[in-house]
């Protein structure tokens, strides 16, 4: 019988395929529904302010990592999905320098002033956004109808009487060109589900708590969840794997607060949307539910009866 050999090595001893470009090609993957929508309803103007965040984000990226002397990381994917999400969650008449300054802030401050991807506590796409919407105001909210490209209000501007369901389904409204489509979200959502990417507790957690929050305040639920960029922001931003706790039960605390902050800024707050400052609120108190909700850790406050 050979002789059984002891190997003594560091964790982890269970490893997984995924690797973070593999990671970050599938969740491109999953936008490509919202991004199909978007180019289908602003066309031209889409495809520039996609253009313009995406390609931004990837040559800030590799330009503050030249800087810094550190490897360039760019072909990991994470600097154009943040590139992309970013373009996702602007109007698609943003002037092209809002976009491009958008971007560079995003990675810049957003991301490697932390050391880069996965030191950063914030979600990317969102600092850059919350900049933008703090610097430039009047065009962050100025709006263009699809096809037509005549200004006009989002949904949450004009009320729930003013639009039907059956467009905010499908995307014939105004607002960011990731809020164009429920339907296409729903569809990128579910490949990120089906590939293992998306842990349904975050976004579950906070489409809930919208809803019933709404609906005790005598809102319509379907339209909260169908207006504005809570069902974008629900997919896409709130399971980042950076900024998100990664307890099962700390998921659930994040998606909650989330949807509860979310309420109180769209029902008594100035601006009629709030996901951007509900989610980097909720970033921001990430560290904090990890530590309440990690698990004890094995041999630790066991009774031994000694």
């Amino acid at each position: 019988m050979e002789k059984l050999k002891l190997i003594i090595a560091p964790f982890p001893h269970i490893r997984d395929s995924d690797t973070t470009q593999r990671i970050m090609f599938t969740v491109l993957a999953a936008l490509l529904p919202p991004v199909i929508a978007a180019l289908y309803f602003y066309g031209w103007e889409a495809v520039r302010v996609l253009l313009l965040a995406a390609a931004s984000a990837v040559v800030t990226e590799a330009a503050f990592q030249r800087i810094r002397r550190r490897p360039i990381t760019i072909f990991d994917g994470s600097a154009l999905v943040t590139g992309l999400l970013m373009g996702l969650i602007l109007p698609a008449n943003l002037p092209s320098w809002m976009v491009v300054l958008g971007s560079v802030v995003a990675i810049v401050f957003g991301k490697q002033v932390f050391g880069g991807l996965g030191n950063n506590p914030f979600n990317p796409a969102l600092v850059g956004r919350a900049f933008l919407t703090t610097s430039f105001a009047v065009p962050m909210t100025t709006w263009i109808r699809p096809i037509d490209g005549i200004t006009a209000a989002t949904p949450l501007e004009i009320g729930a009487n003013a639009v039907s369901t059956y467009e905010l389904f499908f995307g014939n409204i105004p607002g960011s060109l990731g809020e164009t489509s429920a339907l296409a979200v729903l569809i990128g959502g579910i490949f990120l589900f089906y590939r293992g990417v998306l842990d349904f507790r975050m976004p579950l957690g906070f489409l809930a708590t919208t809803a019933v929050m709404v609906t005790l305040f005598g809102q319509d639920p379907v339209f909260h969840l169908l207006a504005g960029s809570v069902l974008f922001a629900a997919v896409y931003m709130a399971t980042d794997m950076v900024t998100t706790p990664v307890t099962p039960s700390g998921r659930w605390v994040f998606g909650i607060g989330a949807g509860f902050i979310l309420v109180i800024i769209r029902l008594w707050g100035s601006l009629p949307e709030g996901v951007t400052y509900a989610l980097l609120l909720m970033n921001g108190a990430t560290p904090l539910i990890n530590r309440w909700t990690q698990r004890r850790v094995f041999g630790r406050g066991v009774n031994t009866g000694a």
